[in-house]
């Protein structure tokens, strides 16, 4: 019985004496209090979760797309007929350039792999069947394409109505108005359409840089309180503020990103309202 009893008493003191030991970093005492040492915390990004595809990025309003996309920390990738953006600046190097047509072959389709969301800047004049075939049947194909592919967010860079101007770019409007019909059906509950007026920034045409904000940036602060006259017909339209290239970008990359961006068709007052939201 006695032998039980010191064994009993030798375990205790044994647990009792590792107990302490775990609770505390330099001493065997129990009653000691617990010490910890801090470890230096490295912060690392994570890697983007979601991965943007620009069609038409290495264009005006395509790269500040890009750009403002790189700086919310995505994925950004560019699909156009030309490749490369011709803009020497370092956040271009962040880009994937894909050079590719979405009017010939299939082979651009690779450009969509781990997309997430689009944002399609396509469009472009000319002859009334070259504008419905870049305006419409070219945008008509990738919002198919994306949504086979599931791609979860497309957003559709499209234009106001301008009233008489409608007629006499009727291939334009007539491209745009049949991409926007295809994006309601392919995308009921994932698409965002903006309609911008005249959108206007520094724009680079060859080696020379027009500053289209010395006319656009005045026309915008007061056309912007003249709401009501957009409203008349034909005319009224023509009245549409321009809005800046920066907000359309801020605005098309929070749509493309945002799950609870509301669907639907943005038109310039909406772009300005929006962007000037954090």
């Amino acid at each position: 019985m006695s032998r039980v009893i010191h064994s009993r008493l030798t375990l205790s003191r044994y647990s009792s004496t590792w107990r302490g030991r775990c609770l505390s970093t330099e001493s065997s005492k129990i009653d000691e209090p617990l010490k910890l040492e801090e470890a230096e915390t490295v912060h690392v990004p994570p890697p983007p979760s979601e991965k943007l595809l620009v069609l038409g990025g290495s264009g005006f309003v395509g790269s500040h797309i890009c750009k403002e996309a790189l700086n919310r920390g995505l994925s950004v990738a560019s699909l156009s007929r030309s490749g490369n953006s011709s803009i020497q600046e370092p956040w271009v190097n962040k880009v994937q350039w894909h050079q590719g047509d979405l009017l010939s072959g299939s082979s651009w389709k690779e450009a969509l792999n781990g997309v997430t969301s689009i944002v399609s800047c396509v469009g472009g004049f000319g002859s009334n069947s070259y504008m419905y075939k870049i305006n419409g049947t070219a945008n008509i194909t990738a919002i198919r394409a994306a949504a086979e592919k599931k791609v979860k967010r497309f957003v559709f860079v499209s234009a106001a109505d301008c009233g008489v101007i409608n007629y006499i770019l009727q291939g334009y409007y007539d491209g745009k108005r049949a991409a926007e019909t295809e994006l309601f059906v392919r995308y009921p509950y994932g698409h965002v359409i903006l309609r911008p007026g005249f959108i206007y920034g520094n724009r680079r045409v060859g080696n020379m840089e027009l500053p289209l904000g010395v006319i656009g940036s005045p026309l915008e602060t007061v056309l912007q309180h003249a709401k009501p006259l957009s409203q008349v017909p034909l005319v009224g339209p023509l009245l549409t503020p321009p809005v800046n290239v920066t907000a359309v970008a801020k605005v098309a990359v929070r749509a493309a990103t945002d799950p609870v961006f509301p669907p639907g068709i943005v038109d310039v007052h909406g772009l300005l309202r929006y962007s000037q939201q954090k």
